[in-house]
């Protein structure tokens, strides 16, 4: 794979099928096996029986805690079902750990909050100005809001293990704070 030096952003460009969060899942472990300082939240869902809908929780990487990020709107709902203050509110706790020597950021999604200014935006802009790796995925259809976001210092990357492994290394690399290489 071809990979700039100094890249420091990337979205796994995914399809329902491709299995994302196991794969997100599967590369957060393997650098927190070599002892890479990573934090965010990775994306769970759970049944919920009494709703047509599951409920979505983020699972914060660095503590384990799981927080709900979903509301219930009722049966007949259609929308988005994400919980903005929810949303807001881990978003929060990302943005004070940053702060304190995170040496990489992965995120569950670059989805529609992110394109339209909210969500985890200011967690990638605060990390990118401070030199942190992140990592995220994106569906196609909000791939261009994306490249408009990050104008250029960003890769995509595509769903496969071996290639995001290797674009976490380079990226961890750039810093020589971190003298750490993953396989």
């Amino acid at each position: 794979m071809d990979n700039e030096a100094g890249v420091r952003l990337a979205a796994i460009r995914f399809t329902p099928e491709d299995g994302i969060d196991g794969l997100l899942e599967a590369v957060v472990r393997t650098l927190q096996s070599r002892g890479v300082g990573v934090s965010g939240y990775l994306q769970r869902e759970t049944e919920d029986t009494a709703a047509c809908c599951n409920i979505t929780h983020l699972e914060d990487v660095a503590s384990g805690t799981w927080h709900r990020i979903s509301q219930a709107l009722g049966s007949g709902s259609r929308g988005c079902r994400l919980d903005p203050g929810a949303l807001a509110d881990v978003s929060g706790l990302l943005l004070a750990r940053l702060e304190a020597g995170t040496e990489f950021v992965v995120l569950n999604r670059f989805g529609k909050g992110e394109s339209e200014g909210q969500g985890f935006r200011a967690i990638i802009e605060r990390a990118f100005a401070l030199r942190i790796p992140v990592l995220t995925a994106v569906r196609q259809t909000y791939e261009p809001a994306w490249l408009s976001f990050t104008d250029g210092s960003a890769r995509l990357l595509p769903a496969e293990r071996t290639a995001i492994l290797t674009w976490a290394n380079d990226a961890i690399a750039e810093d020589a704070r971190f003298d750490r290489t993953v396989a």
